[in-house]
């Protein structure tokens, strides 16, 4: 294993996580992707070799929605590594209709929340003994939309739905992302990890590949400068590299700006962060 700082991270072959990941191999980073499909993981080695020759990319499959599968590659990444610097929590998806997974899921829930919080459980101990280092996960002022926080039901919660009706959900699953870090942050408080979020702002990337015209929108929205994936990727790589975030835990930051934002007042209290920590851990253990 050579010097370079092995940054670890999850929806790396498109959107905000494909340019983060570019970003961070011409920073000279050692990546280690955790991807759900070979082609695009593939494609992905192929770009970072042609902007950053010689950049070393570690791959490890894994469909993010099957935490049984999202432990196992956790366990494979601390297996390859000796130390892991960075821990990138980015991957997720809005689903709008309902899809349950084979272990019986919301797929939505499963993707954005229970995975990165599997996943990081999985790398607690490797990435804790490799301090001072960082844990980074993607989460959104979508969070505003949840209407309220019931842990065991929020996480078991398989009802179906309409795709106005999504956006709740999707905002529910983001502040569970928000709750997960500042929970997590006070946990790991005075070891040298870094515990942060990120609202990467709106990004046309983002839109949700389901929606009928999904992609025209996108290029539309492109081409007027709208919802530019750049701004989600930069507060991304600063809050992974960035000496100004190497200390703080528990901070949840913008984007373009890297303002600190509030977690929505209905997941804030800590009895609450707390609660959803030990549910899930009951849950998923």
């Amino acid at each position: 294993m050579d010097a370079r700082p092995v940054i670890v991270m999850t929806g790396a072959t498109n959107g905000i996580g494909r340019l983060a990941a570019l970003d961070l191999a011409r920073r000279g980073a050692r990546l280690g992707i955790v991807a759900r499909s070979r082609p695009k993981a593939d494609a992905l080695r192929q770009e970072i070799e042609r902007v950053a020759p010689g950049s070393p990319i570690d791959i490890f499959l894994a469909d993010l929605s099957l935490l049984a599968e999202v432990r196992r590659a956790g366990e494979e990444v601390a297996a390859h590594y000796p130390r892991i610097d960075v821990l990138i929590n980015n991957a997720g998806l809005h689903a709008f209709s309902q899809r349950v997974t084979s272990e019986g899921y919301a797929e939505m829930t499963a993707v954005n929340y229970l995975a990165p919080w599997v996943l990081t459980d999985t790398l607690r101990g490797r990435i804790t003994a490799s301090a001072p280092a960082r844990i980074v996960t993607v989460a959104s002022r979508a969070s505003l939309r949840a209407g309220a926080v019931d842990p065991l039901k929020d996480l078991t919660d398989t009802a179906d739905f309409t795709r106005r009706g999504s956006s709740p959900r999707y905002g529910l699953s983001k502040l569970m992302d928000i709750m997960f870090t500042q929970e997590l942050g006070r946990q790991l408080q005075d070891t040298g990890v870094a515990v942060t979020c990120c609202c990467p702002g709106f990004n046309a990337t983002g839109l949700g590949r389901e929606l009928p015209l999904a992609g025209a929108l996108e290029r539309a929205l492109t081409a007027l400068n709208i919802g530019d994936p750049r701004h989600g990727a930069d507060i991304i790589v600063k809050l992974a590299t960035d000496p100004a975030f190497a200390r703080g835990t528990g901070g949840y930051f913008a984007a373009r700006t890297a303002k600190p934002l509030r977690c929505p007042e209905i997941g804030r209290d800590e009895a609450v962060q707390r609660s959803l920590w030990e549910t899930t851990a009951e849950l998923v253990r």
